[in-house]
């Protein structure tokens, strides 16, 4: 049950993984922005996902940064099978919406991880900085070369509500590269279409995406996953579905407070 919960906490940021991309620009989000998720397995509640954006802006030399956190945790029963509090964020240029600062500090179980990975675009490279389990001094220093301009898990997601979506055709592939755990990955998100779903939020207009995933034990199908992302200017996702072998994970919006578009 652990491994499932970290699965779908994992899904749910992983979902955008890291884009190459050219300028944006951003009418999606903005400071202070905060959605709350409530992940279930069947009739459990396993745990609670949020993403905030944070109220004011990390200046680092003359770039203005917005600091993004997702937290994931496990609530009620699903703690008997190992607690979970994960913390994935990013520092995201409000200029050119590219990270410079990425950062993980995971606790699941015994198990600890803190990781920083600062980012310089322009050279296109990624220093990775790994700490102790205490997160208090530096056990591994490592540079990667990128491919290009890369995101983050985090600012991945960010950078897809900027996305213009309005003129995708049903079918047409997304080609996703991501920067994650010292490896570059390549990912094709299927645009399906739209949908209405009733939400906790209301009743909603959405796009929906499906990435294809590779053969595995846990999933079922090439394409398990679901996302349905609002049709409207702030494009949040408000649901996330896996079909599993045994069942069916879902992640579905609570609240969404501070939004740029009302």
């Amino acid at each position: 049950m652990k491994k499932v919960v970290l699965l779908i906490l994992g899904l749910f940021l992983c979902f955008p993984l890291a884009f190459g991309q050219k300028e944006a620009k951003n009418q999606a989000f903005t400071f202070g922005e905060e959605l709350i998720f409530q992940v279930s397995y069947g009739w459990l509640n396993l745990a609670e996902a949020r993403m905030q954006v944070a109220k004011r802006p990390v200046q680092t030399g003359a770039k203005t940064h917005y600091k993004i956190d997702a937290f994931g945790k496990t609530k009620g029963a699903a703690t008997i099978f190992g607690k979970v509090n994960d913390n994935w964020g990013t520092h995201l240029d409000t200029s050119s919406l590219l990270p410079s600062l990425s950062y993980r500090h995971i606790e699941e179980g015994n198990y600890r991880k803190h990781e920083l990975v600062h980012f310089d675009q322009d050279k296109k490279v990624a220093k990775m900085e790994l700490y102790d389990r205490d997160n208090r001094s530096v056990q591994e220093v490592k540079e990667f070369d990128l491919p290009g301009t890369v995101q983050d898990l985090v600012s991945g997601f960010y950078f897809l509500r900027t996305m213009d979506l309005a003129n995708l055709k049903k079918g047409q592939e997304i080609l996703i590269t991501g920067f994650f755990d010292k490896e570059i990955y390549n990912l094709k998100l299927i645009y399906e279409g739209t949908d209405v779903l009733q939400t906790s939020l209301g009743k909603k207009e959405t796009y929906i995406f499906s990435p294809r995933m590779p053969k595995n034990k846990l999933f079922r199908g090439e394409f398990p996953v679901k996302v349905w992302v609002t049709k409207d200017q702030n494009k949040i996702p408000v649901k996330i579905k896996a079909n599993l072998f045994i069942g069916s994970l879902n992640l579905d919006i609570e609240s969404a407070k501070g939004l740029r578009n009302n």
